[in-house]
């Protein structure tokens, strides 16, 4: 037998849109038939939250793979590890009866996210005229390390002395830059050398080669499952920058943030809510009036798992869709909270925008133009019936079947889940 024919499967799932499409609740749902959930960029700045049973668990940093038992869990080079949010989870997750012992592991090759990437952030997005509404968390600041090659990696801890002297750099370069911006040294800093060294041993543990790791189960014929955080429109590259986040969101950052080959992917699925919503600064160009905005907002608890900052809604954007589509390569497509617009008795598309020089069928790459643009709308009748009870497509009430089919015919992209809420048993599968 070849080795192509003895490869396993190796699934990427994606945001389509701003980031909060409910990509947790599918890698969950996905997870039962995978071996290893890998998360290949971001960091603690975004959080995915599943529903089981009763309860509620929201992570930042641990695949929600962990919530299935035997599962193994991993955090590919492509992600800015901080390790007081990262065990803070892990410990979380086992006072609650989730036991991730042996089951979760952390690239050698990934970057470390430290307090004064923290206190940095904060101080320049306090200090510049223009708002990104970045969460706080230190993204920027610790990718900005990464790609200016001082940041400190994983694998740099097993070296005690040398990880002491480059974290002293690191915080002293941060003090100069705080300084800079005309802020104090804030409270937290001098400790970090000493409590980040103090988990070192710990972290260390869990450390591996998450792409040789992924390699060798791929060709044992293994299921493999990479999940991003946000969105494509908050794509370092391909987004509404500079509105976006500090990594490459998109499937083709899959395989360099968990360190496998292009080719080794299979599946490519998109997550997207049948609405839009967008949480930060920066436009959105199908945002609804402040009545409407209020009750979708509330309808589909549209707030941030890890700042609970309100979320502002938009009917769906075709266009931004269609845009997805292509940079991501998507081979198939996840609808989720379906049942949120089932209250409503009109619904609308975008399927173009209406600009100076013309209507545009295309997403610009002009962020400033993308502001200023009217959203040519497509009328769609509502269904005005619960769809929260469905399992099969055909079910669905006729309008709501008719509204999922325009959306697969927009985004030419074939619809293979549809999600009507928020427990794993809400799901729809379509093939």
């Amino acid at each position: 037998m070849s080795d192509a024919a003895s490869m396993g499967r190796c699934t990427v799932v994606v945001g389509g849109q701003w980031g909060d499409e409910g990509k947790g609740k599918i890698v969950d749902v996905l997870a039962w038939e995978a071996d290893i959930i890998a998360r290949f960029q971001g960091g603690a700045n975004a959080g995915h939250t599943v529903h089981v049973g009763e309860e509620e668990f929201i992570f930042h940093l641990i695949p929600s793979g962990i919530l299935h038992p035997g599962k193994r869990c991993l955090m590919g080079n492509g992600v800015v590890l901080d390790p007081f949010q990262f065990f803070k989870e892990y410990d979380a997750a086992a006072a609650r009866g989730v036991d991730p012992e042996g089951r979760v592991g952390v690239s050698l090759r990934a970057q470390l996210l430290l307090p004064y990437h923290r206190l940095l952030d904060r101080a320049r997005e306090g200090t510049s005229p223009q708002k990104i509404g970045t969460t706080g968390r230190g993204i920027g600041p610790a990718y900005e390390d990464k790609v200016g090659r001082r940041g400190i990696r994983v694998v740099d801890l097993k070296d005690e002395a040398r990880a002491r002297s480059l974290l002293e750099e690191g915080l002293a370069r941060a003090r100069r830059r705080l300084a800079e911006l005309g802020q104090a040294d804030l409270e937290g800093s001098e400790e970090c050398v000493g409590e980040t060294l103090a988990l070192r041993e710990r972290l260390l543990t869990l450390a591996t080669d998450v792409g040789l790791e992924i390699h060798r189960a791929l060709k044992a014929g293994k299921m493999i499952l990479m999940e991003g955080a946000q969105g494509t429109a908050l794509d370092v590259d391909h987004g509404t920058y500079p509105y976006v986040t500090s990594s490459n969101t998109t499937a083709g950052g899959a395989a360099a943030g968990c360190g496998i080959g292009p080719t080794a992917i299979t599946d490519i699925l998109g997550v997207m809510k049948a609405y839009i919503t967008r949480v930060g600064e920066g436009p959105l160009p199908t945002a609804l009036p402040p009545d409407m905005d209020e009750k979708v907002r509330t309808l589909g608890a549209e707030f941030g798992a890890t700042t609970g900052r309100p979320r502002r809604c938009g009917w769906f954007d075709g266009v931004l869709a269609r845009y997805s589509a292509r940079v991501n390569g998507l081979t198939g497509l996840a609808i989720t909270k379906l049942d949120v617009l089932d209250t409503l008795p009109e619904l609308s598309i975008a399927t173009a925008y209406r600009m100076p020089e013309g209507v545009a069928e295309e997403f610009p790459a002009d962020t400033g133009s993308l502001g200023k643009v009217e959203p040519v709308y497509e009328k769609l009748p509502g269904w005005e019936a619960s769809t929260k009870d469905v399992r099969k497509l055909e079910d669905l009430p006729y309008h709501a079947r008719s509204y999922l089919d325009r959306l697969q015919e927009i985004t030419v992209t074939p619809i293979t889940m549809v999600s009507v809420g928020t427990r794993r048993s809400q799901i729809i599968r379509v093939s």
